[in-house]
């Protein structure tokens, strides 16, 4: 079969490749789209959209239980996980519908259904076609990964549990990190009995480990229960549609029960699946890809972007990986180096976080000034009835720099782009600390938090 040509090659439909793809054709460019599942990557079809999507179905019953502390009575309570489900497939099918008319409505795009992987540097295999350009663009995302002891017993991914129509009675959460915490929280307020399983001593322990104890109590109090430190853990059948999670905490050797498994233990870069070694591109031992400032890989126009590249496995920096791209193939000097480190927790009460925490400055040899405001110390929070969590604010004392900041309360994942601002502007902290915030909102305690400010020496020069 004779080998298609095309000005760029893109593998993955996700947060980066899709752009490109609009880029390439607005430029009157024809490339080539492949993708071996649906349009819109992780991020439109089983991430960001459909989970958030059951956050806030969870927050409603939530907040539907606990009217009552605000003086207002509901009855009764019921979850509808199918109306739920319903809910989302058509949150999620408007979003890949809009791409699928983008795709459709731009006759440069060319799109190829299946799994790709290079022949060589310039040219790429799927269903049996060869298709070769001048620039190939790697965007081919993350997979759950599965850890071994699971193998004669059946779970559950954040794929697959976002398609079951019946609330599980007792769910086992077998990974205490994002994804874990949010599904174990979101299925907690649905009805389920709830408990995680984390190897190490702590939830979330990439966290400051006083805001791993914080987030762990919020969840207490919500009755989901904790295995921490659980080593050797595997799983099998129990009964006849239950399950059985053995499990060894704080050296005693024991066993939980349920009626389902989540396995929630991280993720792994699919660029495994490529034969990367065909074309001579370099990764990790994690099968995430090399790559340079320009997200440019070790062989010369072939770019990796998105999670296969493991410089940030969000959507926005996958989008942001774009714009880098985008900026280098038309002159232009953006970096990856020029992007400060942010993302979100979205439990509830949700957390966000930008640069360094408090323990990861004064690890790294920095003397830095530090806030901390309590969020039962904010009036919005005390009116709203959401006292739980705080902020904090990391500040290199020698350039007066923001280095980083927590949001750990309601609003944090919002509130959390007032510091984002300052530390792009590359301004002072004084100027935040000197603003004049709306009255009342949360972020009006960041000047106040600003003006008491504590010294803290770091002990590794």
């Amino acid at each position: 079969m004779e080998t298609q040509h095309f000005a760029a090659i893109i593998i993955g439909s996700g947060q980066a490749g899709n752009p490109l793809a609009s880029a390439f054709a607005k430029a009157g460019k024809k490339v080539a789209l492949i993708e071996k599942d649906k349009l819109g990557g992780v991020c439109v079809n089983n991430g960001c959209t459909p989970t958030k999507t059951y956050v806030a179905s969870a927050r409603a019953a939530w907040a539907a239980r606990n009217a009552k502390n605000l003086g207002v009575n509901v009855s009764e309570v019921k979850v509808d996980l199918k109306a739920i489900k319903a809910r989302k497939n058509k949150i999620v099918e408007k979003s890949r519908t809009g791409l699928i008319n983008m795709v459709d409505e731009k006759s440069q795009i060319h799109l190829f259904r299946g799994a790709a992987k290079f022949a060589d540097a310039k040219t790429v295999e799927v269903n049996g076609q060869k298709l070769s350009a001048d620039q190939i663009f790697i965007n081919v995302g993350a997979r759950p990964r599965i850890v071994e002891g699971f193998e004669k017993v059946k779970f559950y991914t954040n794929v697959s549990l976002l398609e079951i129509d019946e609330i599980p009675e007792k769910l086992i959460v077998i990974g205490g990190s994002y994804i874990g915490l949010e599904f174990a929280q979101i299925f907690s307020r649905f009805g389920s009995k709830v408990t995680i399983v984390e190897m190490n001593d702590r939830l979330i322990s990439r966290e400051d480990v006083e805001t791993s104890k914080i987030i762990a109590n919020i969840l207490e109090n919500e009755g989901i229960e904790l295995e921490l430190g659980a080593k050797c853990i595997g799983g099998k059948p129990y009964g006849e549609d239950g399950v059985e999670v053995q499990l060894h905490c704080s050296g005693e050797q024991r066993s939980i029960r349920g009626s389902a498994i989540l396995m929630a233990t991280g993720r792994q870069s699919n660029a495994d699946l490529l034969a990367l070694h065909n074309a001579g591109i370099k990764h990790d031992g994690h099968n995430h890809i090399h790559v340079n400032e320009f997200c440019e890989t070790n062989v010369k126009n072939i770019f990796a972007v998105g999670d296969c590249n493991g410089k940030g496995a969000f959507t926005h920096t996958a989008y942001n990986d774009f714009e880098i791209v985008n900026s280098y193939l038309n002159g232009g000097n953006r970096k990856l180096s020029d992007r400060y480190t942010n993302y979100a927790l979205y439990i509830d009460p949700p957390m966000g976080r930008v640069g360094l925490s408090r323990d990861q400055a004064l690890n790294q040899g920095i003397d830095i000034l530090y806030g901390r405001m309590e969020m039962s110390h904010v009036a919005r929070a005390i009116e709203k009835g959401e006292t739980q969590g705080f902020m904090e604010v990391v500040i290199d004392k020698k350039s007066e720099k923001i280095l980083g900041a927590t949001v750990l309360g309601t609003g944090g994942d919002e509130i959390i782009a007032v510091f984002l601002a300052t530390m792009y502007a590359g301004a002072s902290y004084k100027t935040l600390r000197d603003s004049v915030q709306t009255h009342p909102t949360v972020s009006e305690l960041i000047p106040t938090m600003l003006q008491d400010l504590n010294e803290l020496k770091s002990t590794k020069k």
